[in-house]
Parts: structure tokens; sequence; C-alpha cells
């Protein structure tokens, strides 16, 4: 019996205004080959320059997962020779990280887990290589390089692809909390390499592991693994033995193959980056940036199902994005009806705010909120109505008092619930074939009833009220 053990390295771009070691802008969007200049392009005689905003996102990171700041700092040379790296080498730290250690927690298949780090530096990212244009040549942007990078180093934590997608999920929400990168996949702002082998169950020994590199979307990092370790037990069950090998996932076939021969910290030839001094930091510049900590989303999902007794799937939509969280957190200390809170949010304001492409802040004082859940606790109109017809007119001001759009529209309930028995008449007469159904055992049909009397009352009726009538009109 095998299992799979896997580590990531991952690869984060910064939301920087510039590059990591000159000005020029980092932005995505751009035409090819326009956000350079010398230095980016390697002249001779130009030198490369610290971005102060790099080494503070970067210490932000390493403090919100509990690691080890390395007060002095030192960067180095890693030499490769690819079309898209201007230099013929990247900037980066070898063996002196900016930070060692600290975990990283996520929440997978129901379950609290953690994953242990082995460090983070810092990096800059290399150009990018457009293959399918034409058979005959390739294509070389150079917007991309010199763009910031923290690459996240993990232990070899992971026992299935499952945790691997799971926590890709945590760590870009947490990078987007933070401010530090906008962790947009399709873009390549957040993408991992997986290492993976496997070993019998229970053995101490690890096995040969082979390296699946820039996988960018969580589903197919899932899947590769689940290959690549099935592969691997294939060749271990028929004999054959695992080499060091870094792979390429193929998506549409659902296969690794082999790109090259693993390289080695030889291949590299690793060299302090004589161009850069050393960056010391200060007490204070930790205590500046410890002071744009915010609480991890990981930390807010256990407060929404700890203390405010939501289920999973409802704290895990409330997380997805800071703003979400935040409004339900502030909202709750002035109500005590939660249930009411989050499914206000989550079922009405957020799918509208998404489907508008507007963000909460635009909506204004989100205080507002709560006289619309006060009018869903008063009973005055059912929630229904309150959802279908009031909703849509508040939603555009939501200044508006909830209650008095409900009065507008005559859904506020009458005391008098007599006008019920005549709509209840119509509509079992208009349904003598269900009548018939539900007297001989059917009782799931009320709900079909109560409906079409709610429908024709414009939802005036009391539901409590109409269920007893209904019933006792039902016994015939």
């Amino acid at each position: 019996m095998y299992e799979t053990v896997i580590g990531l390295e991952i690869h984060i771009q910064l939301n920087t205004a510039s590059k990591a070691f000159c000005s020029d802008e980092n932005a995505f969007d751009a035409e090819p080959n326009t956000n350079v200049s010398q230095i980016s392009l390697a002249h001779p005689g130009t030198l490369p320059k610290m971005n102060r905003k790099h080494i503070e996102k970067a210490v932000l990171l390493g403090l919100a997962f509990g690691s080890e700041i390395n007060r002095y700092n030192l960067f180095d040379r890693k030499n490769y020779f690819y079309p898209d790296l201007p230099k013929g080498y990247q900037i980066t730290q070898d063996k002196e990280p900016y930070c060692r250690k600290g975990e990283i927690r996520f929440i997978s298949e129901g379950q609290l887990k953690s994953v242990r780090l082995h460090h983070i530096h810092m990096e800059e990212d290399a150009g990018k290589s457009i293959h399918d244009q034409n058979d005959l040549f390739t294509l070389v942007d150079i917007n991309r390089a010199g763009v910031p990078l923290l690459e996240i180093v993990t232990e070899p934590d992971f026992r299935s692809g499952q945790e691997v997608s799971d926590f890709m999920a945590e760590l870009q929400k947490a990078v987007q909390y933070l401010n530090i990168s906008d962790a947009n996949m399709e873009e390549g702002a957040f993408r991992c390499d997986c290492n993976v082998s496997v070993r019998k169950k229970g053995s101490p020994i690890l096995g040969e592991r082979c390296e699946i590199k820039n996988m960018n979307s969580r589903r197919f990092a899932k899947s590769a693994i689940e290959y690549e370790a099935t592969r691997q037990i294939a060749v271990l069950e028929s004999g054959g033995a695992i080499h060091k090998t870094t792979m390429l996932y193929d998506p549409v076939a659902n296969v690794t193959k082999p790109m090259r021969k693993k390289e080695s910290e030889n291949d590299y030839r690793y060299f302090p980056e004589p161009d850069l001094p050393p960056v010391v930091l200060t007490e204070k510049f930790i205590d500046q940036a410890k002071s744009d900590l915010v609480t991890l989303p990981v930390d807010r999902y256990i407060r929404l199902k700890d203390h405010y007794q939501l289920n999973h799937a409802d704290a895990e939509y409330l997380t997805e994005d800071k703003s979400y969280s935040d409004c339900f957190f502030g909202l709750a200390n002035k109500t005590s009806n939660y249930k009411s809170l989050s499914e206000l949010l989550i079922s009405k304001v957020i799918p509208y705010i998404k489907t508008n492409g507007i963000t909460l802040a635009d909506l204004g004082n989100t205080d507002h909120l709560l006289g619309f859940i006060q009018l869903i606790d008063s009973d005055k109109v059912p929630k229904s109505a309150v959802y279908q017809h009031v909703f849509p007119v508040w939603i555009r001001d939501i200044s508006q008092n909830p209650e008095d759009i409900a009065s507008d529209l005559q859904l506020i309930k009458s005391d008098n619930q007599d006008f019920l028995d005549d709509l209840i008449v119509q509509v079992l007469k208009a349904n003598a074939d269900k009548v018939k159904e539900y007297q001989k055992g059917k009782k799931g049909l009320i709900g079909f009833f109560m409906g079409q009397v709610m429908q024709k009352s414009g939802g005036k009726a009391d539901p409590k009220v109409l269920q007893v009538k209904m019933e006792d009109m039902l016994k015939g």
C-alpha cells in the first residue's frame, strides 16, 4: 500500500507599481515588450535597485504565517539561459531567504489542517515565451521579466491532490486579504510547482520525486498529482525506478510528460549578487509590517462556524473576499439574527454586487442592511415576498426604510386573515385532482396548495395561519 507525498513551490507575483529591481511598470495586460527599459533588457552597464515595497510585502507574508524573519538579507544570482531571461540569470535568494519556518493552516474536506513552511524567499520573474503562434519560431515578451515574486517552499506535508487544491485556495485568499497580490491564476500571478513522490505506507523514507511545473489551476494541480502518483506506483510495482525529472502536465490528455532531467543546485551556479548591497531590516520596519496584518480567512472561517454557528458552505462563502466577512462581522455586533444576516448577504446582496460589477463599499453604509433584517424578523411580510418584491427596490438605495417599501407595495400582512378562506376555496376547486391525491395520503401537496394561495394573496398571507386553515379545509 502506497501513500502520496507532495511538497509545493508556490510563486506569487506582487501587486507593486514597479518591478523588483527597476522602475518599469508592473502591469499584466500591456502590449508585448512595452513595460521594459535598459535595465530589464540587461543592457551593459545597467544596475539593479531594490524595490522597498517588495521587501515590505515579503515581510508581511512571513509574519502572517508565523515565520522567522531574517534581519540581514542578501541576494544571489541563479544562472540559466532561456530566451525570456535577458540577463542570463535570475536575481533571487539562495542560502539566506528572508524568512524560514512557519505554517499555513487551511480547511480540507471539513477538517482543519496545517502545512509547515521550509522558507519564503524574494526573487524576480522571467519573461514569457510564446510557442503557439507559429511552428517555425517562438516569440518572447519581456514585460514580465523583473516582476517581483515571492516563492513559498513547503515541507512535503501534503498527502493528496485534494489537500493541495484546498491549500492553494486558502493561500490565494490569504495574499488577497493582505493586499500582497491579486493572485489571479489565469494571468500567472499565482502558480505552483508540485513535487510528487510515493512511498510504502508507514515508511519514514521519502521516495524519489518528480516536479510538475507551472500549475496555474487548482483543478489541474489535483488531477496532475493524482495521475503522477498513479504513474509512479505503476513503475515501482513493475520493478522499475523513479528518476528525478521535471514534468509538464497535459490537461487535455490528463497525463504528465517528461520535460527535462531535473537540475541540481550546482547546475544553476549560484553566487552572491555583486550589484545589490545587503538589506538590513530594523525592528521599526518589522513593527510597521505587523501593523498591516489582518485576520486570515481560515481564522474567520473558524469564527463563523464556532461563534456564529454558520454551516460550512456559508462560512466558506463569506470568507471568499475580505469585504464579505468584514461586512458580516461588523453587522453581527448589531444584531443577534446571524442566520438572517448571512442569508441576506449570501443569497441576495453579494450576488447583486457580483452581477453588477460593484463592491459592497459602492452600496454605501452597510448598517442600513439591518433595517432589511428587522423587516424579516418582524414577520409583517413573508420572507419570500421581502426577497422577491422589497429587495429589488431597496437595494438600489439601501438607505430607504424596507418597511415603507413593503407598505407602498401593499405587502404588509393584514391582522385579519379571513380573506384567506375564499382564496383557499378557489385554489382547491381549481386543483380537485390534487386534493384527492392529498386525501389519499400524498401530504406533501400541502406546500403546492399554500404556494398557490400565497401567490394569489400577493404575499399578504400569514403562512402559519394559512397552514392551519388549509389543513382544516383539506380534511373536507
